[in-house]
């Protein structure tokens, strides 16, 4: 897994671009689509009530494709992944956050050093073996009140299907479901948990998000976000 994202460091965009072409749009757009779910967790969550604002780790970080639009939600933003090649390039795009290469299972952070962790389209790449592991390890590195999140493809959705299906670097992924998500979360030791379906309608006006907003709770959309409460 390594060595394969290690290959996609200049190419990382192109590439999903190439995989989501019959969709008609661009990277971008799914990226700015999950500036707000994280936005409303935040919210709902009280995270910004803390008197140092919110402190928060990407986990699997990736090139850092997400930084810049995520950006105003946080006071500080630590990422981590186990490619070098692509920890490189997201430091180099994005000098402000602090980022780390770590080989895995154990997160480079102490206990309760964040206010919120969460995986952007992780946990697929994750051996299922090593999912309950993988969020125990969030749990650990986020402080008592903080949140866990995840933000993931919805197996239930085709297009989601076809788009793994195109894409070189997801070939052995295995797509979790909200449910079982939720279970993790829990197992973890995580409470309150929820989870909310995203991208049923590929528009970016407020009306199509708002009509968006009345199926969230369907598996409908091509994604989804998932979150406890430690």
């Amino acid at each position: 897994m390594v060595a394969l994202f290690d290959q996609y460091r200049s190419s990382y965009n192109r590439t999903v671009d190439d995989s989501i072409s019959f969709s008609g749009l661009k990277h971008d757009f799914f990226l700015q689509a999950k500036v707000e779910p994280l936005a409303r967790l935040i919210a709902e969550r009280g995270l910004a009530k803390h008197p140092a604002g919110v402190r928060a780790l990407d986990v699997g970080c990736g090139v850092g494709a997400l930084h810049p639009y995520v950006r105003p939600l946080f006071s500080t933003l630590d990422g981590c992944d186990i490619s070098a090649e692509s920890v490189a390039r997201a430091r180099d795009e994005n000098p402000w956050v602090a980022y780390r290469t770590y080989p895995g299972p154990l997160l480079p952070y102490s206990d309760g050093s964040f206010d919120l962790a969460f995986a952007v389209c992780v946990v697929h790449h994750v051996p299922p073996q090593q999912w309950a592991g993988f969020f125990a390890e969030m749990r650990r590195v986020v402080r008592p009140g903080g949140a866990v999140c995840i933000i993931e493809h919805n197996p239930f959705n085709p297009l989601t299907r076809l788009a793994v299906l195109r894409c070189p670097f997801d070939e052995d992924a295995v797509l979790i479901s909200r449910r079982k998500a939720g279970r993790l979360l829990k197992a973890a030791g995580l409470g309150e948990i929820d989870g909310r379906h995203f991208l049923l309608l590929p528009f970016a006006n407020p009306v199509a998000r708002k009509a968006e907003g009345w199926f969230s709770r369907a598996p409908l959309g091509a994604q989804y976000v998932c979150s406890g409460r430690v």
